[in-house]
């Protein structure tokens, strides 16, 4: 549609009754609309996004993304699009929710590096650096108030005339995914797949760490003017996040030094117990890395060749007496990352460089956070599947092995988990004596606790209740918090708690890594689970 024609569209259409006045259409998407408006009770332009979905039908959707949006609408820092208001009304005859955003004079990033690929071939690494450090400030702010944003890419980062970074759509991407049943049903898929964390392809919960993936997806992106896997299905790209391992970024751009590979490798760990552990330690060394080399203007290598999804069927679900091939293009990294912490107390053996995260591998311990198999992935496994964002049409493949292989990846999820418990049993969250991060260390390099990261009591007497059954309850995110504050809010509920010990002195001791079951997961208050908690010690790893 030309810009006249949406402009005639939509003339005279308002929300809210008839506060916000919509004008110019600024961008459409599968499942969204965001126009230029203007809000006549406060005299200023704004941004009116408006989601065109089957879901705006579902009451159970709109309470739940009413919910994210007066989360998102508390989030106050300079590179973060500031949400003023949300609601829904009636367009077209569908009840349609919409959120009110800052109104932004600039375009998005990914408009940004197409101009720097037409010119350079991809963006300067100087420049690239400086704008993810900028991302990764907005999501620590998020990450602290206990905000994950599920869908960081280009297209939900904009550049201000003044060249200022904004991060939006926070809280979308989780209401969004709340109604995935609905949206599968639909033909829908939630999410961008060039951008999935592997712990977001196979359906599972995700932290702060997922966040840091996907940034790591986009810098390599940036520096390269290329993705680093490709493939012709959303499917297949999804499940190459899984097992391939993607080229060093200076393999394609000769003009990278190898900081940049070694960051970036980091943060597209498998594994996020290896990746960095906050949004603030990835971006202390982006600007670290930015400082240290002297600028120069990209040198594509031409016909380099980025990973490909075309074999992931193989590599999930290999040939009978043949073993797995260890992928090309192995980026090795200064970064020696210990051992994932093992919260059931026995040392786990490091990654195997072909998959990393996870494994079939003898011995190998699923952490809490990769155990979820029983949550489905987020995906319509039909070849009519319709992703938002940009993503690989093709779909007339047959998806069968990549589709037996997620099978086989689950059970192997859940039957490192069940191994993992029956092998090493539990410790008792009130025996100190099985616990040594109970008593104070005088280990070098131990980081005492910090007890003003503490949770409210509230958010176990009172959670938030499941979008899936009214009769459950959401489970509290207690990762990052204090182990004492956790415990009483726990117990003011009459959940019991059992405590793990992991070597880390990034965060202090006592300090919650890990929680089984993840934040998030729907629980019966009446019968709830152990809830199991790998809690540092404060030494290091």
């Amino acid at each position: 549609m030309s810009q006249d024609g949406a402009q005639g569209r939509y003339a005279g259409r308002a929300l809210a009754d008839g506060r916000y006045q919509l004008r110019d259409l600024l961008g459409e998407g599968g499942m969204a609309s965001v126009h230029l408006a203007y809000d006549a009770v406060l005299d200023r332009q704004v941004a009116v996004k408006t989601l065109h979905t089957e879901l705006g039908r579902e009451q159970a959707f709109r309470e739940r993304f009413r919910r994210e949006a007066q989360a998102v609408a508390k989030l106050t820092h300079t590179n973060i699009v500031s949400v003023f208001d949300t609601g829904e009304d009636s367009l077209d005859g569908m009840t349609t929710p919409y959120i009110v955003m800052e109104y932004i004079e600039g375009r998005p990033l990914g408009s940004v590096l197409d101009e720097d690929i037409r010119q350079q071939g991809a963006m300067p690494a100087d420049k690239a650096l400086k704008i993810t450090a900028d991302v990764l400030a907005a999501l620590e702010i998020s990450h602290e108030m206990g905000l994950v944003h599920r869908d960081i890419k280009p297209g939900n980062v904009m550049m201000t005339k003044r060249g200022v970074v904004k991060v939006m759509d926070f809280g979308i991407a989780r209401a969004m995914q709340s109604g995935v049943t609905s949206m599968t049903q639909t033909g829908m898929v939630v999410g961008t797949p060039q951008y999935l964390s592997p712990e977001q392809a196979l359906g599972r919960g995700v932290d702060a760490r997922s966040d840091l993936y996907s940034v790591g997806i986009m810098l390599f992106q940036l520096v390269t003017g290329r993705l680093p896997f490709e493939a012709d299905s959303p499917l297949a790209i999804a499940y190459a996040h899984v097992q391939e391992e993607p080229v060093a970024p200076s393999s394609i751009n000769r003009s990278l030094p190898p900081a940049v590979d070694a960051l970036v490798a980091r943060a597209l760990r498998k594994n996020p117990n290896e990746r960095f552990p906050s949004a603030e330690a990835m971006r202390d060394e982006c600007l670290r890395v930015a400082s240290s080399f002297q600028a120069a203007a990209p040198s594509i290598v031409p016909g380099a060749q980025t990973a490909s999804g075309a074999g992931v069927g193989a590599s999930v679900f290999p040939p009978v007496d043949q073993s797995t091939p260890a992928p090309s293009g192995q980026v090795q990294t200064p970064y020696q990352p210990a051992p994932t912490p093992n919260p059931y107390g026995a040392p786990t053996p490091a990654p195997a460089p072909s998959y990393g995260y996870p494994q079939a591998q003898p011995g190998y311990q699923t952490p809490p956070s990769a155990g979820y198999a029983s949550t489905p992935p987020p995906y319509n496994l039909s070849p009519q599947t319709s992703v938002s964002g940009s993503g690989g049409g093709g779909g007339g493949r047959n998806n069968r092995p990549v589709i037996i292989g997620s099978i086989v990846v689950s059970v192997i999820a859940v039957g490192g988990l069940i191994a993992a418990l029956m092998f090493n049993g539990g410790t008792k969250d009130d025996d100190p004596q099985a616990d040594p991060s109970k008593s104070p260390s005088a280990v070098e390099g131990h980081r005492g606790p910090d007890k003003t990261k503490v949770i409210d009591t509230e958010k176990c007497t009172e959670p938030v209740e499941s979008y899936n059954d009214p009769e459950k309850v959401e489970l509290p995110d207690f990762t990052f918090k204090n182990y004492d504050s956790v415990r009483a809010c726990a117990r003011a509920a009459g959940w019991q708690v059992e405590r793990k010990a992991v070597d880390e002195n990034t965060y202090g001791q006592d300090t919650v890594m890990e929680q089984f079951p993840a934040a998030g997961e729907d629980i019966d208050p009446e019968n709830p689970p152990k809830i199991s908690l790998s809690v540092s010690t404060g030494n290091p790893a």
